[in-house]
């Protein structure tokens, strides 16, 4: 399996760097200019040598070799060094990409941002996961029951009707109507005793059960097809026929060759959640990845949607490779040699 990693890694790097440039060719066509929300009492001259300063100008090839140059060089050397705790180098001289509308470094605007995704996401898909497979597994089992039709009709609203309008019903009945839990995500909020630890899990209930019920509807619909194509393969049968119990039957002989599958939309789904969070974070105010790619498309500032989307699409190539490995962990059939 480790060879099989390394050359997929190997595969990935050429992959990653057909994306950036795609990514950083399209946005670059886009319409923009770093210089038109300032005063117009700012003269030309001026404008020019900000333009300049941001690396306006100069040619494609030139500006995208600097904009690649901060993921592969600059940033790790600042990540290390703040790890190790030492200077690596010139650290004043790395280039960095900045924002047009904050002149800040792009990354740095990411890293401020990404707890709050993270946790938001983190915890959603958590839940979705835990709630899905257990729910695809009994609807397999106890196929054409009241649980398994039950259970297709609500993931299939939940698979149907969008985050946006779920988002909003949540808000108007527990927020509006019940008042028990806040509309807006406070980002500022620290967690310092019981009191404040209560009202963080207050203000994450609703924007983690609308992306965990979205995610869910769709894991909870391949898992009982996989199931369903597993239980009653002729490996099934012996299993019984053994005598095994059926909670050893299903745990470790159904679920485990029903998992491959599965694993994939697990695994694919993640980046998916990343990009579908924009419109939740949107809903209930979440200052996240979302909000600031929002922010960078209204306000045209190119760097930062392109540094976003390409993060966006390394996410896919990345779980796109972890999902081929959990294969041979879950099937001992499958080998990679």
């Amino acid at each position: 399996m480790a060879r099989y990693a390394i050359r997929r890694l190997l595969f990935a790097v050429p992959t990653v760097l057909a994306i950036s440039f795609v990514v950083f060719a399209l946005l670059d066509l886009a319409p923009g200019d770093p210089t038109a929300h300032l005063p117009l009492t700012i003269p030309p001259e001026t404008r020019q040598q900000i333009r300049q300063s941001l690396g306006i100008g100069q040619p494609f090839p030139v500006r995208y070799l600097r904009w690649l140059e901060q993921f592969l060089v600059n940033e790790p050397l600042n990540l290390l060094e703040a790890l190790l705790g030492v200077e690596i180098g010139d650290s004043g001289a790395r280039l960095r990409v900045r924002s047009w509308t904050t002149r800040s470094p792009v990354v740095d605007l990411i890293a401020e941002r990404l707890p709050q995704t993270l946790a938001v996401v983190g915890i959603s898909y958590l839940v979705a996961i835990l709630i899905a497979v257990p729910v695809g597994v009994i609807s397999a089992y106890r196929q054409h029951s009241i649980f398994d039709r039950l259970g297709t009709v609500v993931t299939m609203v939940g698979f149907s009707v969008p985050t946006f309008f779920t988002g909003t019903v949540l808000i108007v009945i527990f927020s509006a109507t019940l008042g028990w839990l806040p509309s807006i995500y406070d980002t500022t909020h620290r967690v310092t005793d019981l009191d404040s630890l209560v009202y963080q899990v207050k203000q994450m209930i609703m924007p983690v059960m609308v992306i965990a019920l979205f995610n869910a509807a769709q894991i909870s619909r391949f898992t009982r097809s996989a199931v369903l194509d597993t239980i009653h393969q002729e490996f099934v049968r012996t299993a019984r026929a053994k005598g095994l119990t059926e909670r050893v039957v299903i745990g470790v002989h159904v679920l485990r060759n029903s998992m491959i599958p599965v694993i994939t939309v697990i695994a694919l789904g993640i980046p998916s959640t990343f990009a579908g969070a924009v419109i939740t974070e949107q809903i209930f105010r979440i200052n996240g990845i979302g909000a600031l790619l929002i922010g960078a498309i209204e306000g045209a500032d190119i760097p930062t949607v392109q540094t976003v989307t390409f993060i966006f699409a390394v996410l896919i190539v990345a779980f796109n490779l972890v999902a081929d490995l959990l294969y041979g962990v879950l099937d001992p059939r499958i080998r990679y040699d």
